[in-house]
């Protein structure tokens, strides 16, 4: 079965999803994996500014959406840094890391099954590559991103769930705050990962980038 076979049964069983105190505890040590980028250019991709990494509501900022019955996404578009690309789902690999899309395709990004579908309840998590040995892949740009870009999902029932971005930041993988990255907050929200920080030959990227967001829109 092929993984867009995968994610059209995931839509018509909606599974029954690990509690978020475990989901959290298995991130915490295994995102980290979003990690063969190749980070072989001479310019690198760029990184959060610290204005963008503030945790909070913008003045004038749409109210929160309702939330969303489940169905899986089918395609994530972030006009800000020129992101169109179709979204398939990926889990946990044998290793226990979450997995990440086929890197020698740059244009495609992964849902992971084990959370929420972006807009439901709770906290959705969409990864790509930054880079791999041909140039820039999928969520590059992602660290540009600011306060009040918009993140859109469109899903396999035909609505598009729109996320305003709230905070940019890039956290180190020996350090990273599982918790407060996919942790619930009772509303529909939904974080964009990438690979960041610093490179190196022996161990790739040393951080992952972390767009935080929440449903503004259902069109």
């Amino acid at each position: 079965m092929s993984a867009f076979e995968l994610a059209e049964e995931e839509e018509r069983q909606p599974r029954k999803r690990a509690p978020w105190g475990v989901i959290a505890l298995v991130l915490l040590t295994g995102l980290a994996l979003i990690r063969n980028g190749s980070g072989e250019f001479e310019v690198g991709p760029p990184q959060p500014a610290s204005a963008a990494a503030r945790d909070s509501r913008l003045p004038g900022a749409p109210a929160q959406a309702a939330a969303l019955p489940h169905s899986a996404p089918d395609r994530v578009r972030i006009p800000s840094i020129q992101v169109d690309a179709p979204v398939m789902p990926v889990a946990l690999d044998a290793d226990g890391w979450v997995g990440a899309p086929p890197p020698e395709d740059p244009n495609l990004a992964g849902w992971f099954t084990g959370a929420v579908t972006p807009g439901e309840k709770g906290t959705a998590v969409v990864v790509g590559h930054v880079d791999n040995r041909q140039g820039p892949a999928v969520f590059y740009g992602l660290g540009a991103m600011k306060q009040g870009n918009r993140v859109e999902i469109a899903r396999k029932d035909g609505k598009t769930a729109v996320f305003e971005v709230y905070g940019v930041e890039v956290f180190e993988k020996n350090n990273f705050p599982g918790d407060r990255v996919y942790g619930s907050k009772g509303t529909p929200e939904l974080r964009v990962i990438t690979c960041g920080g610093g490179f190196s030959k022996q161990n790739g990227y040393d951080g992952n980038v972390v767009a935080f967001a929440r449903l503004v829109e259902v069109r």
